[in-house]
């Protein structure tokens, strides 16, 4: 392996961060709350199934001319392996992302991210059934103690405010599509072994081919994308962000710490979320964010220190 220390010095802040496991997955968090407050945003505006494919397609070809030499090197791999290439595409990129964009025309913001805080859950869960492998206590006790803060945020403090929230079937489509990311999640470790470009565009691409045929559908009922200012926003934000940095930099820290260490990290997502609304929308800051907000740190702190992968 080369030396950091002799790679050019444009180059040293890339290494650097590719071996930050809390920060790449803190700033995954942060790409997908944006994505979450984005897909509300233009929900009815935006097409769900045909904003997904064209984003797929378009962190596909931004990766291409870089991954291009690495995929000829590891196709061999790939195509040995390709059913578990194919089912780690329609679970993190195919279902997961249409079947949430699709669900936030039927649900409320504080329904996702109540349900968006069941993820950890299901990675757990998934790891369990598949492989047998238990959350130690220590990860046990970060989720919890996440999870109470991302429901002191969204709660505002008052957790009587639970009996009276309702679900719909939009809440049911987005539970959904977090068992689908869970379960990527858990079978990211038994990924083929291939450089981390080859692995994200052969995935974005086999998205993209499964979505087209929803979307050609979608096109042909005629729900299609308006080529106004804030389509092309929108899918600027979603190709750049929540897409080709996130999925890798998720990739990266899955790889670096294991799918159980990360997973608290989704809880990081509502609370980024309620800042961008404190920041962009003018709502107040108040106790309850700054308690939700002490308790989730400490939750991923402890979930995902190196102790407690010792199992």
């Amino acid at each position: 392996m080369t030396d950091p220390d002799s790679s050019p010095p444009a180059f040293q802040p890339v290494r650097w961060l590719n071996h930050q496991p809390y920060l790449l997955l803190t700033l995954t968090s942060l790409f997908w709350a944006g994505n979450i407050v984005l897909a509300r945003h233009v929900s009815g505006h935006v097409p769900p199934l045909t904003l997904s494919c064209v984003r797929w397609i378009g962190t596909f070809l931004i990766l291409l001319p870089f991954a291009w030499p690495h995929l000829k090197r590891d196709w061999p791999v790939l195509r040995t392996h390709l059913p578990m290439m194919v089912l780690l595409s329609a679970t993190g990129f195919a279902y997961n992302n249409a079947i949430s964009y699709w669900a936030m025309q039927y649900t409320e913001a504080l329904n996702a991210l109540l349900i968006q805080s069941a993820g950890p859950l299901f990675v757990a869960l998934w790891l369990l059934v598949l492989f047998g492998i238990r959350l130690t206590p220590a990860q046990l006790a970060g989720i919890t103690i996440s999870l109470a803060g991302v429901l002191t945020i969204i709660l505002r403090g008052d957790f009587g405010t639970l009996a009276g929230i309702s679900f719909n079937r939009g809440d049911l489509m987005f539970g959904s599509s977090l068992v689908s990311f869970g379960l990527y999640s858990a079978l990211m470790p038994r990924r083929p072994v291939t450089h981390a470009l080859s692995l994200i565009s052969f995935t974005t691409c086999c998205g993209a081919l499964l979505l087209l045929p929803f979307s050609i559908w979608e096109f042909s009922t005629g729900v299609r994308l308006k080529l106004d200012l804030l389509s092309m926003a929108t899918l600027a934000y979603v190709v750049i962000f929540p897409s080709t940095l996130a999925y890798m930099f998720f990739n990266r820290g899955l790889a670096l710490i294991g799918p159980n260490r990360a997973a608290p990290f989704f809880h990081l997502v509502p609370v980024f979320g309620s800042a961008m609304a404190i920041l962009l929308l003018g709502e107040q800051l108040r106790l309850f964010h700054l308690v939700g907000y002490a308790l989730v740190l400490a939750g991923v702190l402890i979930a995902a220190r190196r102790a407690s992968a010792r199992a």
